[in-house]
């Protein structure tokens, strides 16, 4: 199938691109990676009027680190450069652990981290990343800017709270505190594929080796990336072991996601999925507090 007929626009400056989309609003669509967007069109599942391509947009683009350690990410930096930059490698390794989950090295390579999290699919890696790191989204349009927590920005099904006339222009992902662990894993059918179910673990711990903080986020197991609270506090104050794992598995599974069931699995198979899951993440990202 083709697209409906759109208009197509190029701005070659963040100001350009701010102006078509509050000239254009809901009608228009900015196009990032076009991976998912594109597809979706050509299902005529969307059916924009304008098109408005970041492609050129150089202030979208790059990767730096702040003095308090935060990294910030433009919106239109490509997967495939999250993949390979020792910054995210060396500072941020759940989001270099989960770049080769997703897609495909074609994909990736195109594919960009503001265009995924924009997109909002529950089974997506890079939301539940975001969510799982504390991470924190400028929102701009031609009117300013706002800053908004990735967990607030995810509203429902394929659905956040960006307006008509804003775009996703930056990411900013806080530094790890000292003895910090993280894991990320993940069940799929076949190697690029979506994941039936999958699971981000942070877990910090002092220095006697007792859980101080901890966080569960979990993809494909409700509408957005669903963070099981309840389940990580049972965590805090906890010398780490297998009986304490299981019983967090256990509870985030049962109590704290909402997984749908469809062709490839059912709703009970993906909890059972995720507490398996639960339990090897967070075997991981203990054992990864010492390095």
């Amino acid at each position: 199938m083709k697209p409906a007929p759109f208009e197509y626009v190029a701005p070659d400056s963040l100001d350009g691109a701010l102006a078509a989309m509050q000239q254009h609003g809901f009608d228009a669509k900015p196009l990032a990676g076009g991976q998912s967007l594109v597809p979706v069109m050509n299902f005529r599942l969307a059916q924009p009027e304008v098109l408005v391509d970041l492609n050129g947009l150089p202030d979208l683009v790059g990767i730096r680190q702040a003095d308090e350690g935060t990294l910030h990410f433009g919106s239109m930096v490509r997967q495939s450069h999250l993949e390979r930059e020792p910054l995210v490698a060396s500072h941020q390794p759940l989001l270099a652990e989960a770049m080769p989950h997703i897609a495909h090295p074609q994909i990736r390579n195109r594919g960009t981290f503001g265009g995924s999290l924009a997109h909002a699919d529950p089974a997506a890696e890079l939301p539940v990343i975001a969510v799982a790191l504390n991470g924190r989204l400028k929102l701009q349009s031609a009117a300013g800017e706002r800053w908004l927590p990735a967990r607030d920005f995810y509203v429902g099904l394929f659905a956040t709270d960006i307006g008509d006339e804003e775009l996703l222009v930056e990411i900013a992902l806080p530094p790890l505190p000292a003895r910090t662990g993280t894991a990320f894993t993940e069940m799929a059918r076949r190697h690029g594929d979506y994941a039936l179910a999958g699971v981000a673990a942070v877990v910090t711990v002092d220095e006697s080796g007792i859980c101080t903080a901890a966080r569960l986020v979990y993809l494909n197991a409700g509408e957005v990336p669903m963070v099981a609270e309840e389940a990580a506090r049972l965590l805090v104050g906890e010398r780490p072991s297998e009986e304490v794992w299981l019983e967090t598995a256990v509870a985030a599974s049962q109590n704290e996601i909402d997984p749908r069931g469809d062709i490839h699995a059912s709703a009970a198979y993906k909890r059972h999925l995720a507490k398996v899951l639960t339990v090897r993440a967070l075997r991981q990202a203990f054992d990864r507090t010492n390095n």
